[in-house]
């Protein structure tokens, strides 16, 4: 007796293409396609991209843009940023022997109420003492709270992103004690 053969249904036929792009503030650019068989199954699906790829220069390479679909148009998938992250060999490679390492971790508020948490690590030319390195993390997130509070949310991001609030803590904390490097590691938005 032959058995009744079921039909597997394709739902890949059934889903369509949606091309994904950046918040205006990061210039409104493509960065990728997606399929989904309904729109509202996109809301909140992450993307990763790196600097490189949005702006095409490679000596930002090492900082990867995280941002998440908010809203679908048509078939067009908005994103809002959620934050970003430098590569893990780039944070090693800026370490060396005889050098400390000051890791800054910070919630701060725009001016437009939103919240950003930043991960800023300070890399000093030669060891340094407990006590120069807690006094260093105190201005660090004095400075980060003073910066935020007169940023609004684009700025924060887009100064973040681009080294410049890096390299204001950076020329405000050697004062305290010989800085190597300073570089703002991590972001993310939080709701």
């Amino acid at each position: 007796m032959a058995k009744a053969r079921r039909r597997v249904r394709d739902t890949w036929k059934e889903k369509s293409w949606y091309t994904i792009k950046t918040p205006v503030g990061f210039g409104d650019k493509e960065i990728g396609e997606t399929p989904s068989r309904d729109p509202d199954f996109l809301i909140g699906r992450g993307v990763e991209v790196t600097m490189r790829e949005l702006t095409g220069d490679f000596s930002k390479q090492y900082i990867k843009l995280r941002f998440e679909v908010d809203n679908v148009a048509g078939d067009t998938a908005n994103t809002k940023f959620t934050g970003h992250k430098t590569t893990t060999d780039y944070v090693r490679s800026m370490i060396r022997r005889g050098t400390s390492r000051i890791d800054v971790s910070k919630i701060v508020k725009t001016k437009d109420d939103y919240k950003v948490k930043l991960h800023v690590l300070a890399v000093t030319t030669r060891r340094s003492k407990s006590s120069q390195q807690k006094y260093m993390r105190e201005v660090v997130q004095e400075l980060l709270t003073e910066v935020a509070k007169e940023k609004s949310f684009e700025d924060l991001i887009e100064s973040t992103v681009n080294g410049k609030l890096a390299s204001e803590i950076y020329h405000n904390a050697k004062k305290i004690y010989p800085l190597k490097r300073v570089e703002i590691i991590k972001s993310k938005v939080i709701e």
